[in-house]
C-alpha cells in the first residue's frame, strides 16, 4: 500500500471521518504524517472545547503504523501502552505531526537483533492555530524480530 492510498482510507475510516479528522499528509516511506481536527458542532465536549477522546483518537495509530512500514516484514510491531496529558482547551483547528528518523528505527533493530522485544516510547504534541500545546500524548510500541516458523508467541503478551 502507498502513503497516498493509506491517508486517502484513514481519511474513509470510520472513526477518523465521523470525528472530523484528516490526514493532510503521509510521507513517502511512512517516515512523516500530518493530522488536524477542525472544531465542529459535533466534536465540541459539553464546555465547548475539543473532545479529549478525539485528541487522542487523532494520534493513536500513527506510530504503530509509521514504525511497521518503516521497519519491515522482519518484526512484529503493536501499540503497548498509551497517555494523554491535557495542557490546555484545544479550540479551532488542532494539528499533530509525526517523524520517524533514522536514529529511531536504528536504535530499535538494533535492541531487537537477536530476538528480544523492544519496548519505544513517542511523544506528540496536538498543537493549537497558533503552535501551541494543547495536549501531549505518548505512544509506547512493543518491536520484535519475528519468530521462525516452530517458534511460539507472536504478540506482546506472550512474553509475559
Amino acid at each position: 500500500m502507498t502513503p497516498r492510498r493509506l491517508r486517502l482510507l484513514m481519511n474513509l475510516w470510520p472513526p477518523f471521518l465521523f470525528a472530523g479528522i484528516r490526514v493532510t499528509a503521509m510521507g513517502d516511506g511512512f517516515r512523516h504524517a500530518r493530522v488536524e481536527l477542525r472544531q465542529r458542532w459535533y466534536n465540541r465536549n459539553y464546555v465547548g472545547t475539543h473532545f479529549g477522546g478525539n485528541l487522542f483518537a487523532m494520534t493513536d495509530p500513527f506510530w504503530m503504523i509509521m514504525t511497521l512500514r518503516a521497519i519491515g516484514d522482519e518484526h512484529v510491531v503493536w501499540d503497548k501502552a498509551a497517555e494523554i496529558e491535557f495542557i490546555r482547551p484545544g479550540r479551532g483547528t488542532v494539528h499533530a505531526e509525526f517523524h520517524l528518523d533514522d536514529a529511531t528505527l536504528q536504535t530499535i533493530r538494533e535492541a531487537t537483533e537477536h530476538g528480544a522485544k523492544h519496548l519505544h516510547w513517542f511523544t506528540t504534541d496536538v498543537l493549537d492555530a497558533a503552535g501551541e500545546p494543547v495536549a501531549r500524548v505518548r505512544k509506547q510500541i512493543y518491536v520484535r524480530r519475528k519468530r521462525r516458523s516452530g517458534q511460539s508467541g507472536s504478540g506482546p503478551d506472550s512474553s509475559r
